[in-house]
């Protein structure tokens, strides 16, 4: 067996097949939930800590941790960076 290997085109959820649009919301929301988690574990914060903080049940918090981001919108991701104090900033390019 013989692996390919292919050039990233730089989103993981195009090489995936998703669409250019899809694929875009795909990454914001990876990326955000990945600094969400982080924010959490660089802060010392528990989960009740961060629920708290976030205003939301702590279930929802091991949602997050656990990298669950089916269940996160793009707007529910930048609502909890808000509460937490974070300022998000989206940036087009050509």
């Amino acid at each position: 067996m013989t692996d390919t290997i292919h050039p990233s085109s730089g989103n993981v959820f195009i090489d995936l097949g998703f669409s250019e649009g899809e694929a875009a919301v795909l990454a914001l929301r990876a990326d955000l939930m990945g600094r969400l988690r982080l924010l959490v574990q660089n802060e010392g914060w528990t989960q009740a800590q961060a629920a708290q903080r976030f205003g939301i049940a702590q279930s929802r918090v091991s949602d997050l941790v656990r990298g669950k981001w089916d269940k996160f919108s793009l707007d529910m991701l930048i609502t909890l960076a808000a509460r937490a104090g974070q300022k998000v900033v989206l940036e087009m390019h050509a």
